[in-house]
């Protein structure tokens, strides 16, 4: 597997870096950069916006990601995802001042074509 093949759309669920059995939904979009390196954008829960950069090896990821709080503050935080296939990506993360106790999880599955809504 090669960081091109990870370029595209994924649907996520995953759960937040605390003790909760909060769950949450969205989209990542992959790119690339001119050097190869992958641009990260999620949208969580249809409202939240993060943003990330990162890179490829060994089929793993890894995106050093930030996003703008409800109070206006930036946070930021790391994702590192094992790349189960081209599809679908397994992964873990944690961020600055999330509860150092708890990791949050993410599974990434990609979008095919002919799931993607033309209206």
């Amino acid at each position: 597997m090669t960081v091109r093949d990870l370029v595209g759309d994924y649907t996520i669920i995953g759960s937040n870096q605390n003790d909760s059995n909060i769950n949450y939904r969205g989209t990542l979009n992959l790119t690339l950069d001119e050097h190869e390196r992958i641009l990260a954008k999620w949208l969580i829960n249809n409202e939240q916006e993060q943003f990330g950069s990162g890179f490829f090896k060994n089929n793993i990821l890894v995106i050093n990601f930030n996003y703008l709080g409800e109070d206006n503050s930036t946070y930021k935080g790391v994702v590192v995802y094992q790349c189960l296939t081209k599809d679908i990506l397994d992964g873990f993360w944690s961020e600055d001042f999330g509860n150092p106790l708890f990791l949050g999880e993410e599974r990434c599955f990609r979008v095919k074509e002919s799931q993607i809504d033309l209206n």
